[in-house]
């Protein structure tokens, strides 16, 4: 008889690889039954995904110059707002207004239909970027990579989450209690 292969259920993911710096974590399987006589051959047994984990293994913050911003269109915010708001744990958040400086060519390079929006992103252009929950750490009250404590017209990393390719530098202006930005240049802090 033709017998397929079987895998078990995925492990729960595992931590990130390395504090302080965007990286991956792992979430894994095994064969439970090895394919026989032609039978389906095993889908893969491992998966990775980006985080970032932003405490050291001894519990201290990390340096917020070494952290890219990471960002995403502004419209993942509004079923964010909904389960946020589900949960009780509705917290104001704040905005904060960047002059982008530099960006990889790999931002026009988005083919899926959830990275279109990095097309928009312009060198010289003005973007906004929310802090709301649950980017919004509840001990610092602020979003990581969002430049306070920055110096005046010191360039600061960000990066698109869902292309690696899209990331790039940027200046913060000034941080604001509301986004007042067009809607293809407002985005989020993960």
């Amino acid at each position: 008889p033709v017998i397929p292969c079987v895998v078990s259920e995925w492990s729960v993911w595992s931590g990130c690889a390395e504090p302080c710096k965007t990286t991956y974590r792992v979430r894994r399987r095994h064969i439970i039954q090895q394919p026989r006589n032609g039978g389906e051959a095993c889908p893969p047994l491992e998966e990775r995904a980006g985080c970032v984990e932003y405490w050291t293994r001894r519990g201290t913050e990390c340096k917020q110059s070494l952290i890219p911003a990471l960002i995403t269109t502004g419209g993942f915010g509004k079923a964010r707002k909904k389960r946020a708001a589900a949960d009780g744990n509705e917290r104001v958040g704040y905005c904060v207004e960047f002059q982008l400086v530099a960006i990889t060519p790999g931002c026009l390079h988005s083919h899926h239909s959830y990275t279109h929006w990095m097309q928009y992103l312009r060198e010289g252009h003005t973007v906004c970027v929310e802090c709301q929950h649950p980017a919004l750490d509840s001990r610092s009250l602020h979003c990581y990579g969002d430049g306070s404590g920055s110096k005046k017209n010191q360039l600061l990393h960000w990066q698109a989450v869902g292309n690696p390719q899209c990331k790039g530098t940027w200046k913060r202006i000034r941080q604001l209690d509301a986004c007042s930005c067009p809607s293809v240049h407002s985005f989020l802090f993960i």
